[in-house]
């Protein structure tokens, strides 16, 4: 049985870092004394270490204890022991890479299909999804693969953003981008706003948050959903 939150960013403008998600992450991981984090994606170029200590500040405010995935000898065995797991946002490839390399990815989708509380916050949802195909990030390295964990039967795009009216800027929005991924590829795009996130407990995917998500399906207009929307049947 799946348990997982999937959610758009870990920040949300005026809050400090996962500060609007605790008292979600205070029932989410409730059973559980210790989260391994994984803290491959390293925005901004931090450090495992630096990341780490961030995460744990954050956690210690509803009594977690975090211990860093790097600072295990075998990453993958970590993996399927952890009581609780949280990834981190930042660069998507730079995670994927790492995952695979390590033997992670696949360690990482048996153990969360066996029900281990996850939260994944941008590139950590990013992941979640069938392939890494529709992050925002740049690539700046090369994974062996973009397929994902599939724990969700779509694609996920973390801090999607509305095109800003009478805006200048002439580079291409969020929505022609995912247009973009649709001219090659079939599975639905959920853009998930800063704020938003998804729960999954078994089968059943509801997007929780005070903000509409987007959807996009392949030649069809995309679609807002509701905040409690269920969406356990979009594929």
């Amino acid at each position: 049985m799946k348990n997982l939150i999937i959610a758009s960013t870990s920040t949300v403008f005026g809050l400090g870092y996962l500060e609007y998600l605790l008292p979600t992450l205070e029932n989410h991981f409730k059973n559980v004394e210790t989260i391994v984090f994984i803290p491959y994606a390293r925005p901004n170029g931090i450090s495992h270490d630096e990341y780490t200590e961030k995460v744990t500040e954050a956690f210690s405010k509803i009594d977690k204890k975090i211990i860093g995935l790097h600072t295990f000898e075998n990453p993958a065995e970590a993996i399927t022991k952890a009581q609780g797991i949280f990834t981190g946002g930042g660069n998507t490839f730079l995670l994927v890479k790492q995952l695979h390399q390590t033997g992670v990815m696949t360690a990482l989708k048996n153990t969360l299909l066996k029900g281990i509380p996850y939260l994944g916050c941008s590139a950590g949802s990013n992941i979640t999804g069938l392939t890494m195909e529709t992050t925002n990030d740049m690539p700046i390295v090369y994974p062996p693969s973009f397929q994902t964990l599939g724990m969700v039967p779509f694609n996920i795009n973390p801090h999607y953003l509305d095109p800003i009216e009478g805006s200048t800027h002439m580079g291409e929005t969020r929505e022609t981008r995912i247009n973009e991924f649709h001219a090659f590829n079939t599975q639905p795009v959920l853009g998930l706003r800063e704020g938003s996130w998804l729960e999954v407990r078994g089968a059943k995917i509801t997007l929780k948050g005070t903000l509409t998500a987007r959807l996009f399906r392949q030649n069809q207009k995309p679609i807002e959903l509701e905040s409690e929307s269920d969406l356990s049947n979009l594929s």
